[in-house]
């Protein structure tokens, strides 16, 4: 491995704990997400920007982006409804462009793209609620700029991303709604708690809990709140090939 690869491994990692440590109870979402895309932005390769978008109600929009390549990259695919974060929200599928100067899928958002100076990109899927779709994009200003390891990499920012963006669906369609509202703010609570119950547990760093909780959730088809509420209260962390571990 070149010292430059573990360099960059080792601040992914780092950056991904920094996530992992901050308390959802007491971070607003918004800042959360711009955190995310922020050091998504400072970790991965090709000189990139980052942003996230969202589909409600057939609407998209970008939530926060790291600069203007990566809002306008967004609208560009919404004013032609496609594209590879389109794709990749729809479909639950890492996109990757490889090199925009000779990308056949969506041959005008792509000409568009190298216009912008975006040789290549990967979009993140996000797994969120049933009528909320998304995507971590990152924009690349060098082409095929993402290895496998910078691809796993990005993939680790995105439950941070998707819990983020459920819970302000779930305030932003409670809002007049008391008990929803609240079931809005103590799923944040309790996700703080399944973190710190397997942290406790297995000896695992912050990222490394919560990555757990959503790769179960992943595998379970299951929102990560509803797996961190079924730890937090039955001390069992369900397992999609049986019953699950218990507390021991």
């Amino acid at each position: 491995m070149s010292s430059n690869h573990a360099s960059r491994s080792s601040r992914a990692d780092e950056a991904l704990e920094q996530l992992g440590r901050l308390s959802l109870r007491g971070q607003p979402l918004e800042a959360l997400l711009q955190r995310v895309v922020d050091l998504s932005k400072s970790v991965l390769p090709g000189d990139p920007e980052a942003s996230i978008y969202v589909r409600v109600q057939n609407r998209p929009s970008t939530m926060v982006s790291t600069g203007e390549l990566a809002t306008a990259l967004d609208e560009v695919q919404y004013s032609q409804d496609a594209g590879p974060c389109l794709h990749a929200a729809a479909t639950g599928e890492l996109v990757e462009i490889l090199d925009t100067r000779i990308e056949s899928r969506w041959a005008e958002y792509s000409r568009r793209a190298a216009e912008h100076g975006n040789l290549s990109s990967l979009s993140v899927p996000l797994a969120i609620d049933d009528d909320m779709i998304g995507a971590l994009n990152i924009y690349a200003r060098r082409p095929r700029a993402f290895d496998e390891d910078s691809k796993a990499e990005a993939t680790r920012f995105g439950p941070y991303a998707a819990v983020a963006l459920g819970n302000i669906h779930a305030y932003s369609t409670a809002r007049d709604l008391a008990d929803n509202l609240q079931a809005a703010i103590e799923s944040r609570a309790v996700i703080d708690q399944a973190k710190g119950i397997l942290m406790e547990r297995h000896k695992l760093t912050a990222d490394q809990a919560f990555q757990l909780l959503a790769q179960v959730s992943m595998r379970t088809n299951t929102k990560v709140r509803e797996i961190a509420d079924t730890l937090v209260h039955t001390g069992v962390l369900p397992s999609p090939d049986g019953p699950g571990e218990t507390s021991g």
